[in-house]
């Protein structure tokens, strides 16, 4: 029993390592390549956890393979545009002009119900307010409204909002963040500045979130009964 946790922790450890070499990239963003990968480096890893007599090698081997070949398909999408359309394929347009493009539709074996489900889950709840409508390679929408029904920005209506930068947080209970704090234009001191003009320890602080014109948010952690 001992034998499987251990192994199960490495194989747990190395896995979360091989898909941190592959990128960061949510399910629904990944390309075909990369999702097929995901899914054999999975059912790859279950083996040696399911079978404590077959070498740990035999399922760390395969996966630094796969990764390997993962690595170096991407490097050959960003060097050469036809590997790419090879590999990932192309945007299709479903929605041009206004006009729905039913050969596409069928091309892309895509029903209208599925259609306008995810014109749905784009805010958008009418084909009649789209211009254009593209079905990308990782298989997400991206949609144009009519101009009629487009939200106008602050800039076509006249208004000057001021840029207040980036808000990132700063302090996460009761520790300061690092990667936080080098964007800021005096670094940690500027934290520790706000927190004592306010009175307040840093080992207090559950949250402390702060933006490039200087405003800010503590909250404070909640005693414990």
């Amino acid at each position: 029993m001992l034998i499987s946790i251990i192994r199960t922790i490495v194989l747990y450890a190395f896995i979360i390592f091989a898909i941190r070499l592959m990128g960061k990239r949510q399910i629904s963003d990944m390309q075909p390549s990369e999702l097929v990968v995901t899914m054999v480096i999975s059912d790859i890893a279950s083996l040696p956890m399911q079978n404590t007599s077959q070498p740990l090698l035999s399922g760390v081997i395969p996966v630094l393979v796969l990764v390997a070949m993962e690595v170096a398909v991407s490097v050959l999408m960003m060097k050469s545009r036809r590997f790419r359309k090879l590999i990932c394929g192309s945007p299709v347009v479903i929605i041009a002009d206004g006009k729905l493009l039913q050969n596409n539709l069928k091309r892309l074996r895509l029903t209208v119900d599925d259609l306008i489900a995810q014109l749905r889950q784009q805010d958008v709840f009418s084909l009649g307010d789209v211009q254009y409508c593209i079905m990308e390679t990782n298989g997400t929408l991206s949609v144009l409204e009519k101009p009629a029904k487009r939200v106008p920005n602050a800039g076509e209506c006249g208004v000057e909002i001021p840029d207040n930068k980036l808000e990132t947080v700063v302090v996460s209970d009761g520790a300061i963040i690092d990667s936080s704090v080098n964007m800021l234009p005096n670094g940690e001191n500027q934290v520790r500045n706000i927190l004592k003009k306010n009175q307040t320890d840093l080992k207090n602080v559950f949250i402390m979130t702060l933006d490039g014109s200087g405003a800010y948010t503590i909250i404070k952690k909640e005693n414990r009964a």
